[in-house]
């Protein structure tokens, strides 16, 4: 399969992946046809997809039943009046009806947009306008459903809710009573050019109001190398990525590059994450391949993974955060596997990883995907030498690579802030080694600026998280009349030392940084709290922590006093 879409389908070094991977473009390219419908073509019979659900039920899918199920689909949309350009929101958890909605959405050249089902009314009232979204195909829960509905309200363009069920209430239509009876689908002449909008995905907001990421027919095409190549799949692979379909993370690992490689895609339908509950859906499908954000193998360390017969497991990636070297060397001395983490934004795909061909260093983000154009660079535009900090920056003078975004949704100023010169800035910042890893800092609005020093967060953070007191921190930088700003660390602590909170666990966590990093970046404030405020996605707010610190410097009624040591 893959090798219709790259001119060379192995690599056995980095001088290799760099000088040959090129992309064979096809004209109108659209994966549900080109890939999906192809895949049922010649292994109708191939194992596809391994759904299961927490209370016991699974179920299992062909490339052949995904054909018809997508077909199925796409003909239902079409009797709704469901067409090209179409918004439509989809809000399924890890429900098998978020992939046959999607790729049918994709066959019609209707637009997708993946959402949390934690969503409240308000956030989806705020997308139905924004996007000017049509219809919402959601699952049939109370909580999602009463959302929805309360949402119409408001939302003038919203024709259609439709629920997949079990429960459907008045006024939305019955996805499983009414697609059985559909008319047959009629594939579109046309149903897509390859710059046509094909995804859209709302940013989990971190420091501001959700921004609308829109992605073309291609961003499926730069999954390939995130799939075939970073985890390292062929059709013999079993693999499961850990991700709501709410986010990007989700057609990262559940999707694209792994159906490329021809690759069963394990689901699992959970409410609630446990490391047990990963550990035994492991241990039971012998999944062999696994990717996760750093937060999970947090969790998962901390089990005592004898227990458990990991034996089918091959390889390990991690995205989504930056990963601790600390969770790194843990996970492989309980393990024997070396975890290959990866980065990119809901902008791009795969643009920094650790390739199989490549000895991971713990904490490195690895090197850069030769599918785009890297670059590290000053705050004046000129390139960073190696062992100097920059931003990470995309050069597209050469024209958009394949998996970069096309930009923010109606909004070009946002779009040009970012994206200027033939230069898309991520934003950001990291330093890149003698041999060309690059290793991640922290956000441009993150870095703290302290008695002349430049701080990333996650420098210190990394440092805190090998004290076993830890479990999360978030470091941010707190205003201060003689330094500028010092460092302040948020710290989660395990509950076996909570009871110990206090100056002197203070003063043990202070010099624990400073013996495993640069004494400059050690925290002179150490607040801990009992959990650090969240996306819904999950990523840490630090713009949440640094409003919280302004308020508590303000000293409001009823604010907390961090615990404070700033002498020593």
């Amino acid at each position: 399969m893959i090798e219709r879409f790259i001119t060379q389908t192995h690599f056995n070094s980095t001088e290799d992946y760099r000088e040959h991977l090129h992309f064979k473009i096809p004209e109108n390219f659209n994966f549900a046809y080109d890939v999906m419908d192809e895949w049922a073509r010649e292994k109708p019979d191939k194992l596809a997809m391994i759904w299961t659900h927490e209370n016991g039920d699974c179920r299992r899918f062909t490339f052949g039943d995904f054909k018809v199920y997508t077909d199925r689909t796409a003909a239902y949309f079409q009797s709704l009046g469901i067409g090209r350009g179409d918004k439509v929101m989809l809000i399924l958890k890890r429900h098998y009806h978020f992939w046959f909605s999607i790729l049918a959405l994709h066959k019609l050249g209707a637009i997708a947009i993946p959402a949390t089902h934690m969503l409240t009314t308000q956030d989806i009232v705020y997308r139905n306008n924004r996007a000017g979204i049509k219809a919402i195909v959601c699952v049939g829960d109370e909580y999602v459903l009463s959302q929805v509905a309360a949402s119409k309200a408001g939302s003038p363009t919203l024709k259609y809710m439709i629920s997949v069920g079990p429960i459907v209430p008045e006024g939305f239509h019955d996805f499983e009573k009414e697609w059985v009876n559909v008319p047959p689908f009629r594939r579109p002449e046309i149903a897509n050019t390859n710059d046509d909008t094909m995804i859209i995905y709302f940013t989990s907001g971190t420091s501001g109001e959700p921004k609308m990421v829109a992605h073309n027919f291609l961003y499926a095409l730069g999954h390939l190398t995130t799939g075939v190549f970073w985890h390292n799949l062929t059709e013999d692979s079993i693999h499961l990525t850990v991700a709501d379909t709410g986010w990007g993370k989700a057609v990262w690992g559940k999707l694209y590059g792994q159906w490329f490689a021809g690759a069963v895609v394990f689901v699992f339908e959970h409410e609630k994450f446990t490391a047990p509950k990963i550990l035994r859906m492991i241990e039971k499908y012998h999944i062999t391949s696994f990717c996760a954000p750093p937060t999970v193998y947090r969790f998962m360390i901390r089990e005592n993974l004898k227990e458990y017969d990991l034996s089918s497991l091959r390889y390990a990636c991690t995205a989504g955060e930056a990963l601790n070297a600390a969770v790194y060397d843990k996970f492989y001395s309980m393990t024997g596997l070396e975890l290959h983490e990866g980065f990119g934004q809901t902008e791009t795909t795969l643009t920094l990883g650790t390739m199989p061909w490549m000895k991971p260093k713990p904490g490195s983000m690895g090197m850069p995907n030769p599918q785009y154009d890297i670059d590290l660079v000053r705050s004046d535009g000129s390139s960073c030498e190696d062992g100097e900090k920059g931003e990470i920056v995309i050069r597209t003078t050469g024209g958009s690579p394949i998996g970069l975004f096309k930009g923010y949704y109606r909004d070009e100023k946002l779009t040009q802030s970012v994206w200027h010169d033939g230069v898309y800035h991520t934003g950001d910042v990291a330093w890149r080694d003698e041999d060309g890893y690059y290793w991640f800092v922290g956000r441009v609005d993150d870095v703290i600026k302290s008695s002349g020093y430049r701080i990333g967060p996650f420098e210190v953070e990394s440092a805190l998280m090998t004290h076993p007191a830890v479990v999360e921190c978030a470091i941010t930088g707190v205003p201060d009349e003689i330094r500028g700003n010092v460092v302040k660390a948020t710290v989660v602590l395990g509950k076996e030392w909570k009871a110990k909170a206090g100056p002197e666990l203070i003063k043990e966590l202070q010099n624990h940084v400073k013996h495993t990093t640069a004494p400059y970046k050690y925290p002179r404030i150490i607040e801990f709290v009992d959990e650090l405020p969240k996306t819904i996605s999950g990523k840490i707010r630090r713009v949440a922590i640094r409003e919280r610190n302004k308020e508590n410097a303000s000293g409001k009624p009823g604010d907390s006093k961090p615990q404070d040591s700033k002498k020593g």
